[in-house]
């Protein structure tokens, strides 16, 4: 079961239309982009930001949070066909020779998660045991990433708050020059630059990550699951036509289920369209 990487483009695409929505409407106003291109504000909203998550969480949960974010904007396709396919080779091989004939096999596996299920499966650990072990392991990368998905969360509520507390720096320094009327106006709107970086930031990035991080963990744990199922299923000897119908109820999209549908609604279309009979005449 090989996993191929590639750009995500569900995420590049909305992040571009984001940031092309609000300065294609900035300009519309009126506005210029050099209004909002401001360093020290972005400096103060990125600086406290990064600053007061560090301070919510544990270091080395920043640091796999910061990991997980840069992973946004990459998907991993897993076919979970294909996982089946693996699966169901195993299990014929395992029924044939015996499940100590996948020893090699095994070992030789890319996928860490299977190599270990099947390891166990091929040393002769009871199915339970095995169940339970690798439950817990899908448990704990669960909760891993969850912690990390929180923390871009985390970040997401200081980043607006952080943006005031840049506006109001702003504002203090306008305060100053209160003698020219125009530079205190000029002044204001560049204050309220930090505002829109840190609810920008917050809503356009950090909360949007973190609910991708949370889909995509939820998809990688589902092949998990649906590994362990099958590695199980070797474990009790059951037939592998058995296992893959098992196995075929994780997949989401069904390709001939849609098929099936169609040429059933056409069958039921020409009996719908046939005319009821008539009533018998009464005598």
């Amino acid at each position: 079961m090989s996993a191929k990487q590639s750009l995500d483009k569900g995420t590049l695409l909305g992040l571009g239309l984001a940031i092309g929505g609000i300065s294609g409407g900035l300009i519309i106003e009126g506005g210029s982009l050099r209004e909002i291109a401001q360093p020290t504000a972005a400096m103060i909203v990125l600086g406290g930001t990064i600053g007061a998550t560090m301070i919510g969480q544990p270091f080395r949960v920043f640091l796999g949070a910061c990991k997980q974010l840069a992973r946004v904007f990459f998907e991993v396709h897993t076919d979970p066909q294909a996982a089946i396919r693996q699966i169901i080779d195993f299990a014929t091989k395992a029924r044939k020779n015996g499940i100590v004939s996948l020893e090699k096999e095994a070992l030789a596996i890319p996928d860490p998660f299977l190599r270990k299920a099947l390891t166990l499966a091929v040393d002769g650990a009871e199915p339970q045991e095995i169940r339970r072990m690798m439950e817990l392991e899908i448990s704990m990368e669960e909760t891993h990433r969850e912690a990390e998905a929180k923390v871009l969360e985390a970040a997401g509520g200081y980043s607006p708050t952080i943006g005031i507390i840049g506006a109001v720096l702003g504002l203090i320094q306008v305060m100053k020059h209160l003698e020219n009327i125009e530079e205190v106006g000029r002044g204001i709107a560049v204050a309220f630059v930090a505002t829109i970086y840190g609810v920008g930031i917050a809503n356009i990035i950090l909360l949007p990550a973190a609910a991708k991080i949370k889909a995509k963990t939820h998809s990688h744990l589902r092949i998990s699951e649906l590994t362990l199922e099958g590695v199980i299923g070797i474990a009790e000897g059951l037939n592998p036509k058995l296992i893959q119908g098992k196995l075929e109820a994780y997949i989401e999209e069904k390709p001939n289920a849609a098929p099936a549908a169609k040429g059933a609604a056409k069958e039921a279309a020409p009996a719908a369209a046939a005319p009821a009979p008539e009533p018998a005449a009464k005598a």
